[in-house]
């Protein structure tokens, strides 16, 4: 039987031991607590959840403080690498020190998970610090050295969704499960977890949210600016009135969700190939034939949001009378008003979002000799930027769909607008010229940081308390 023990030249330096402790030890005071592996593990970019802290500071913690010294440090890094070297051996088949693409891919079969060859590149990545499309046991350790998981197993799952954090408001290719994940339920959880952060996100953000589509939709005819808008909204209805139309926009992040995720299921089966692997670009299509799957189910929703946050006090009685009165009064149709551009929007949206979320992210690895992955907060700074950059490219068909869901039967008939989209599109440029197919952009961008960081911070809570590991 071929050695399995670590070598003595692939042993982790006393001095590379002392300097992570350093990075480590924020206050400076010769040990490290729990609080101190959570932010030292968030700014190397790994979960922080509170099981995975305790499982740290219990394999660390030889004396049972609740606190780790430099002595106890050094023992853990000694003992966890010889564990590391070993699950390394298990993937690397064919013993050349190096984990090439194959080997993981067989690697993930084995275990009973799936991994296409877009997903098996965007691993081999976070590792992979010198570009050569290979992994040796110093990638392997840096990487996992602070993960207390020791079987092959874990660790695959743990590397495989520390690349799963989204972004935003709008994520356009839902989450890929295992089947253990599936039969365990962790999915559902995630998709909870989710759904709690978006409601939460959303309802922090409504004032400026109301105040967006205010501008879009009126923003010209009254003049009005972000000051004055907000005046508007607070003199006709009060501080309470800044969330009008905040409740369905609530409501509809759970059928959404839903409909997204069983939709991609359907659709991944009947684009993969006969092996079941996803290239991205077959993934893009999945996600965004689920994205317009999902938005023409839940449409009537979003215009139910749009005719609210409009509406001035009194108009409707709640979104039952809302609903009931626009059907009545322009029947079914009502209530796909503006559909068209909105589905029109997914594409371009969804395409520049993922290739600028992805590009900032591997620049910032090229740039950072040494990390093999980035911060949240970087992480978080290139959810902001692609996100506002795939805003940017689809902005003008937001506001176009914005303007017809608002446009009533009556109002249209009396007031002359236009119904159709490309009606809305040539009135605009002939009443405000081309910058009026962004009016409303600048309380759009205001609520991008704070939604990204509220989303994050909630998403992250609810998974720990749901017992997603």
């Amino acid at each position: 039987m071929a050695d399995r023990s670590l070598p003595t030249d692939e042993r982790i330096k006393k001095k590379e031991i002392e300097e992570l402790f350093r990075r480590l030890d924020a206050n400076k005071d010769g040990v490290l607590d729990a609080d101190e592996l959570r932010q030292g593990l968030q700014s190397l970019g790994h979960k922080t959840d509170a099981a995975r802290i305790s499982r740290l500071l219990g394999k660390a913690d030889s004396d049972g403080n609740e606190q780790v010294d430099i002595r106890e440090f050094f023992n853990y890094v000694s003992e966890h690498e010889k564990k590391l070297w070993l699950t390394f051996k298990d993937v690397d088949k064919n013993n050349d020190g190096f984990i090439d693409e194959e080997e993981l891919k067989k690697c993930f079969q084995e275990l009973g998970m799936k991994l296409t060859p877009g997903e098996a590149k965007k691993l081999m990545s976070t590792m992979d610090t010198d570009g050569k499309i290979e992994i040796n046991f110093a990638e392997w350790r840096q990487f996992l050295l602070l993960n207390p998981d020791e079987n092959l197993k874990a660790i695959v799952k743990y590397w495989r969704h520390s690349l799963g954090i989204d972004i935003g408001d709008n994520v356009i290719v839902p989450d890929d499960f295992s089947d253990e994940e599936k039969v365990t339920g962790m999915w559902w959880r995630q998709l909870v977890a989710g759904a709690a952060a978006g409601a939460v996100s959303r309802t922090c953000t409504a004032p400026l949210d109301r105040l967006k589509i205010l501008l879009q939709v009126e923003g010209a005819r009254q003049n009005l600016n972000i000051i004055t808008g907000f005046k508007k909204m607070v003199t006709e209805g009060g501080a309470r009135s800044l969330w009008r139309g905040n409740g369905v926009n609530v409501i509809k992040i759970a059928p959404e969700s839903a409909i997204k995720f069983f939709a991609y299921e359907k659709l991944k089966k009947l684009v993969a190939d006969d092996q079941g692997h996803l290239s991205v670009y077959q993934r893009l299509l999945a996600g965004s034939s689920a994205g317009v799957i999902a938005q023409v189910s839940i449409y009537p929703m979003e215009v139910l949001k749009t005719r609210l946050a409009l509406a001035s006090t009194g108009q409707f009685n709640g979104l039952a009378d809302a609903a009931v009165k626009i059907v009545r009064q322009e029947g079914a149709v009502g209530m796909y008003r503006g559909i068209t551009p909105s589905l029109l929007g997914i594409i371009p949206y969804a395409g520049i979002d993922l290739t600028v979320y992805e590009t900032l992210k591997q620049r910032w690895l090229a740039s950072h000799d040494g990390e093999t992955h980035p911060g949240t907060t970087v992480l978080l700074g290139c959810g902001a930027v692609s996100s506002t950059c795939g805003q940017l490219a689809s902005y003008p068909l937001a506001l176009v769909r914005t303007r017809l869901q608002a446009v009533d039967k009556a109002m249209a008939t009396s007031e002359g607008l236009p119904t159709t989209m490309g009606g809305v599109f040539s009135q605009i440029i002939k009443q405000e010229g081309p910058r009026g197919l962004y009016r409303g952009l600048a309380p759009n961008f205001m609520k991008v940081l704070p939604a990204v960081s509220i989303s994050y911070a909630v998403y992250e809570k609810c998974r720990e308390l749901l017992g997603v590991s």
